[in-house]
């Protein structure tokens, strides 16, 4: 057998040969390179199959991917039927497929291990197709202004109970929030009309709440169920940034604020923990690391050197206290994201020493704890220039924890954090207006009224990027192009201009049968 590959488990008792396995590719498995038995089905007629126990047989299974399973389970013998469908088998290979299904967020309901893996597996093929069969495409309006942000509201599990649900959060410069049910495309609740207009929300999915902030600085936390308002926060100025922070502590709201100082707020109640001044007179903008133990400020194309604090140092509430933080030895910072995949990794694109060259520099943060304070360390990684030919790239987006996604007017390309460049998409006819990427897919979209979906295939040493099809708007007559987008695990949404200064929300709602 393959040396190293030993099932945690299975002890594998009374195998008294070894077994060569044959690389077979398997649909139901994503494509990739399985070992696996030539012809499970012609088993039970060989010399083999009688001193094959459930012991003997879940041990050589655990080798196999999810076509060569179901294979087995088509053989006409009670053991073979009984090892093929256990749940140890397909729990693993859920895990060893998708990563997030760790057993502490899933959410199995009455379906098993196998029925997970089929059912997101046929999603995944529905996702990667984008037959008009397969999703149900809907325009939803009731904005009277144009919708300047959008918020998931409902959890991304991948759910198939029949209680899965999509629902999203928009405002606009009507001054409402809405809330809107993506499955049954309907408006779900709106808020009485504020006294501002609404610019940015965020949203707390474990917790059932939005918070949203107006033109002027008033922050609101409302219930996701029904649009009730629980809390205000008025800042002094206008806000820059808003980030949800939800740590072992207690859920936090970050707020940055025009005047350049940094809010720290208790969720839901809007309690003051802390203010700190980053860049004073300068707005600035926040990005919380993916285990939301650290906080990026920086301010753009300024000689102000960004900072990183240590979350946790956010929680003081006294004045004479400072949070913990670095100041990064970079300046003229124009984009930043982390990796999704590493919790402290954190990519800057800036200016080089002389101004005149774009850098994408990487670094990795930790922390030393002693007695009375934490030092935070920083360790730059890598770093590269960006090509004189490619103009200023306006998204940036990490992937993994080695890719880069930037975007250049109509232009996706790919690098590596060490300049190698993987590959470049120009599949749009007008500029790029918003990305989003997770462990699946990257979907743009763009002033030409598409929704651009990309599959990321990972059997490499780098993920692989590939253009799979364009979910259309409306009638460019209507319309002035999408201007953002957003997706969970069931559907896919934007945000579409209309020439009328209005906006409506178009989904993509894709589903897998629960039987």
């Amino acid at each position: 057998m393959p040396a190293g590959r030993k099932p945690a488990g299975w002890a594998g008792r009374g195998l008294r040969k070894e077994v060569q396995l044959e690389g077979r590719s398997s649909a139901v498995g994503g494509g990739s390179t399985a070992k696996a038995w030539p012809n499970p089905a012609s088993w039970a007629a060989g010399a083999m199959e009688p001193q094959l126990g459930l012991h003997e047989l879940l041990h050589v299974f655990s080798f196999l991917e999810a076509r060569d399973l179901l294979c087995a389970a088509q053989v006409d013998k009670v053991v073979w039927n009984e090892a093929s469908r256990t749940k140890e088998l397909w729990r693993q290979l859920c895990l060893r497929r998708w990563s997030s299904c760790k057993a502490s967020q899933m959410t199995l309901g009455t379906q098993t291990w196998k029925q997970y893996y089929l059912r997101r597996s046929e999603l995944e093929f529905r996702m990667a197709s984008g037959r008009p069969e397969d999703f149900t495409c809907r325009a939803l309006a009731g904005h009277k202004g144009e919708i300047d942000d959008l918020a998931y509201i409902s959890t991304s599990e991948y759910r198939f109970d029949g209680q899965d649900k999509s629902v999203v959060c928009t405002v606009s410069s009507d001054g409402t929030v809405r809330a809107w049910d993506l499955h049954e495309g309907m408006e779900l609740w709106s808020s009485p009309v504020q006294s501002a207009a609404l610019v940015n929300l965020v949203a707390y999915p474990r917790l059932q709440l939005v918070v949203t902030v107006d033109e002027r600085g008033l922050i609101k936390v409302w219930e996701a169920e029904n649009g009730c308002e629980k809390a205000a926060f008025l800042l002094p100025m206008y806000s820059s940034a808003l980030e949800a922070c939800d740590i072992p502590e207690g859920p936090l709201l970050l707020a940055a604020c025009a005047e350049g100082a940094l809010y720290t707020l208790t969720v839901p109640w809007l309690q003051l923990l802390s203010r700190v001044n980053v860049f004073p007179g300068n707005p600035t903008s926040l990005l919380c690391s993916p285990d939301r133990q650290w906080v990026f400020a920086s301010t753009q194309n300024s000689d102000l050197s960004p900072e990183v604090f240590y979350t946790q140092s956010l929680l003081c509430r006294s004045e004479d206290e400072t949070p913990a933080s670095t100041t990064l030895p970079i300046w003229l910072t124009s984009r930043a994201c982390w990796t999704p995949d590493e919790a402290a990794r954190l990519m800057v694109m800036h200016r080089n020493d002389n101004g005149m060259q774009l850098v994408i520099t990487t670094y990795e943060l930790g922390s030393r704890k002693s007695r009375d304070r934490v030092e935070v360390l920083v360790r730059q990684i890598a770093s590269f220039l960006l090509p004189d030919t490619m103009m200023p790239p306006h998204l940036m987006k990490g992937h993994g924890s080695q890719v880069i996604l930037l975007v250049s007017g109509s232009e996706l390309v790919l690098f590596t954090i060490h300049g190698l460049q993987l590959v470049a998409f120009q599949d749009h006819q007008r500029p790029i207006t918003s990305m989003w990427v997770d462990q699946t897919r990257v979907i743009t979209s763009s002033f030409d009224l598409s929704l651009r979906v990309y599959m990321w295939n990972k059997e490499n040493k780098f993920p692989v990027l590939k253009s799979c099809y364009h979910l259309l708007g409306g009638s460019h007559r209507w319309a002035s192009g999408f201007t953002h987008v957003e997706s969970d695990s069931m559907s896919i949404v934007g945000v579409e201009a209309r020439n009328i200064g209005t906006s409506i929300l178009r989904s993509y709602y894709f589903q897998v049968r629960c039987g």
